[in-house]
């Protein structure tokens, strides 16, 4: 039997593991949720919202088991208090606009003709969900989803195994159906296999770019819809005009909040000449103040990397940078914890550029580069220098400026003096190789539900 194992990076010993579902117990998880889909759908709208916000409210009832075993999971220290500001708010947002983003599109409505356009739930919705912020990103998904009239069966990565559980249970004991909301503990095998056999109806994943390879090549024939919020390499500007202090604590906050590990987290930075040294100054001191330790310490600021393995790939890319010409200026005396495992120090980089690994791929980890630039053309083309495209920040004081800069650059979202932060009413995605689709906002839901058109013509005596 296949067994599915979190090793924690507290201690590197497992902290919990499952068995892998054989294909034949999982095909019957799928076709219950398919025959609770029809019965779901059916029920009003306002209903399943209720049911839904319930489910969120349970699990926020949950909090002193949730927080630290998500620091045991991940890495998270627990003085942060798990995702539930995040997750409250993107859950409360999509409920408020359910009602609108789902109600038809009346073209016409006269004495000869009612034509419109509704939305129509897909039927089975599988949510891969990755371990970075586990909760956050898969309620993306599943709070919409679960609206619109679909069923879900979610999937989370081994490093978070007890996320799916704890979210299920929550919403269960809060009253959806147990066919509604399924978690399934499914290997690498399964996954594709279920997959390639169109059990599914739509498919969103959050994980690696790779990860999003293997989706597509599993789907392939089989028309399903997918959604893929895959890697990262965001980029902050900062402007002459740009309040230096400000950007300096949100940029080295988005750079290694979570130990770096943040789809849209900041990890690569160009700084006006005339700012720079002090940029650079300030966010020395900045960083150096963290206390990297055992996250279940209230003291601790950074905890470990999730996986030893992730901070080896940090690692490997600073020293790579390095021997390039790069300059690493955080001393690792201030940091005596980082043991070359999963606890690593963060670091700040500059004499960096794109001929480096560093500032290219994505890094993942509490590490960023900062590089000097002239003028916002220069800039433009070092933001764009990239196969990656999620956010962008940008520092000045003008919004003409931003929006026009903005408008030239590759990507899903433009931050204007603020990083590393998703707005449920705007649309969360990506360009490049950084994904297809998008979610939370209206069109969240147009992509968990399809159109389908009435053009009824009546009789006339």
């Amino acid at each position: 039997m296949t067994m599915i194992r979190c090793i924690s990076p507290v201690n590197g010993e497992v902290y919990a593991e499952r068995p892998a579902m054989p294909l034949e117990l999982a095909n019957q998880a799928v076709a219950q949720a398919r025959l609770a889909q029809k019965s779901w759908a059916k029920r009003p709208l306002d209903e399943r919202v209720k049911l839904v916000l319930a489910g969120v409210a349970r699990l926020n009832e949950m909090v002193d088991e949730v927080v630290p075993e998500l620091a045991w999971q991940m890495g998270r220290p627990v003085r942060y208090g798990g995702e539930f500001k995040g997750f409250n708010e993107r859950s409360n947002y999509v409920a408020s606009i359910a009602a609108d983003a789902l109600k038809p599109l009346v073209v016409e409505e006269s004495d000869r003709f009612e034509r419109r356009i509704e939305r129509e739930p897909h039927g089975v919705v599988f949510v891969i969900a990755p371990w970075n912020y586990p909760y956050m990103t898969a309620i993306n998904t599943v709070a919409p989803a679960l609206m619109a009239g679909n069923t879900v069966v979610l999937k989370h990565a081994s490093q978070t195994i007890l996320v799916g559980e704890r979210m299920v249970r929550a919403f269960v004991e809060a009253g959806v159906p147990a066919d509604v909301f399924q978690n399934l503990f499914l290997d690498h095998e399964t996954t594709a296999a279920l997959i390639a056999a169109r059990s599914f109806d739509f498919i969103n994943f959050t994980g690696s770019v790779e990860g999003g390879r293997s989706i597509e090549r599993a789907a392939a024939g089989t028309f399903t819809g997918l959604g893929l919020e895959l890697g990262g390499k965001d980029p902050g500007y900062v402007m002459a005009d740009a309040d230096l202090d400000a950007a300096v604590d949100t940029l080295m906050d988005g750079a290694t909040y979570n130990s770096g590990q943040c789809c849209c987290g900041i990890e690569r930075i160009y700084v006006h000449e005339s700012l720079y040294d002090a940029f650079v100054e300030k966010s020395v001191a900045w960083v150096s103040n963290y206390k990297l330790g055992n996250p279940l310490d209230a003291e601790t600021t950074l905890g470990p990397m999730a996986n030893k393995r992730f901070a080896a790939t940090v690692r490997n890319q600073i020293a790579d940078a390095v021997s390039k010409g790069a300059k690493a200026l955080i001393d690792p005396k201030l940091f005596p914890q980082d043991d070359g495992g999963a606890y690593l120090a963060p670091q700040i980089l500059v004499d960096v550029d794109h001929s480096m690994e560093f500032m290219r791929e994505e890094t993942f980890g509490p590490a960023v580069g900062i590089m000097k630039v002239k003028n916002d053309a220069q800039a433009i083309e070092l933001m764009n220098d990239s196969q990656y495209g999620l956010t962008v920040s940008l520092w000045t004081k003008d919004a003409e400026r931003a929006a026009r800069i903005g408008a030239e650059l590759e990507t899903g979202t433009v931050f204007m003096n603020r990083a590393d932060y998703l707005d449920p009413a705007l649309c969360w995605t990506g360009v490049k190789e950084t994904g297809r689709g998008g979610s939370l906002s209206v069109l969240g839901f147009h992509n968990l539900t399809r159109p389908k058109s009435y053009h009824l013509k009546k009789a006339t005596a």
